[in-house]
């Protein structure tokens, strides 16, 4: 894995600090399968998992030597007890099928309402790490009052992460930032140094760089976007049928 910068110096920039929130909120828009490595912090580099991600709710984690760690079941099963149940979250279409408002760079400056929401394991951070929208909240906050964002941003600037363009900068929390899930924010108190991988929209790491939680977060590397996946990957037991262009052979016993 590597390392982060140190430091970002200079003040931020209006246009990139709107352009790094709707990035965050971008990412249900910019792909649907994801392969990846991912290790929360601190921990050691054999606390890596490998992870085959398709959405909406199929996840597959092994270590890095190969054991299963989790995989997803039921991702065939029928939906009509969720549906009989006719409550109206019931009925919100994925996010991928509805339309945003885009900025004039294709990326989401107002989220629809829709049903998000992203398989994780262990702790909220992984799903939260795959669709930040934490960091920005779903349409951006009036011009007259700034300082109501859910997190400010110093200044911004693209890096490689991993073979892959990303934009990167130190965050501090607002009064109105929450987390998906307040064990495991990606904005620590005090500052965090964050990166926002540019192709997917994905939080790719974060590093608390204050207090008591100094060096927590979370890497990710990507490996591959929108490859096929087959559903075996993600099935307790594989759903291998007989292929039926091998020949056959059939016992028949001695004529009575």
């Amino acid at each position: 894995m590597g390392r982060y910068s140190a430091e970002i110096h200079g003040s931020p920039d209006a246009d990139m600090s709107s352009t790094f929130r709707n990035l965050c909120r971008s990412s249900p828009w910019k792909w649907t399968i994801l392969r990846f490595e991912y290790l929360d912090r601190p921990g050691k580099a054999d606390a890596t998992v490998r992870a085959w991600l398709r959405r909406p709710g199929a996840l597959r984690l092994e270590t890095v030597d190969g054991a299963l760690l989790h995989s997803t079941t039921g991702i065939n099963d029928s939906r009509d007890g969720l549906y009989l149940g006719s409550k109206r979250k019931s009925w919100l279409l994925p996010a991928h099928l509805v339309t945003p408002v885009y900025d004039s760079a294709g990326l989401v400056r107002r989220r629809p309402e829709a049903a998000y929401g992203e398989p994780s394991f262990g702790n909220g951070r992984l799903a939260a790490a795959l669709d930040p929208v934490e960091l920005a909240g779903n349409a951006p906050v009036p011009m007259e009052f700034p300082e109501s964002n859910r997190v400010s941003f110093g200044a911004i600037r693209e890096v490689d992460h991993e073979g892959r363009p990303a934009l990167e900068t130190i965050a501090t929390p607002g009064s109105s930032y929450v987390a998906a899930d307040a064990a495991t924010p990606l904005c620590f108190p005090g500052r965090t140094l964050l990166r926002v991988d540019s192709g997917t929209g994905v939080c790719v790491s974060s590093q608390s760089l204050d207090g008591d939680t100094t060096g927590h977060g979370h890497w990710m590397r990507i490996l591959g976007v929108d490859e096929y996946m087959l559903d075996d990957l993600f099935l307790a037991e594989s759903m291998n049928l007989t292929d039926v262009r091998k020949h056959i052979s059939w016992d028949i016993g001695p004529r009575a």
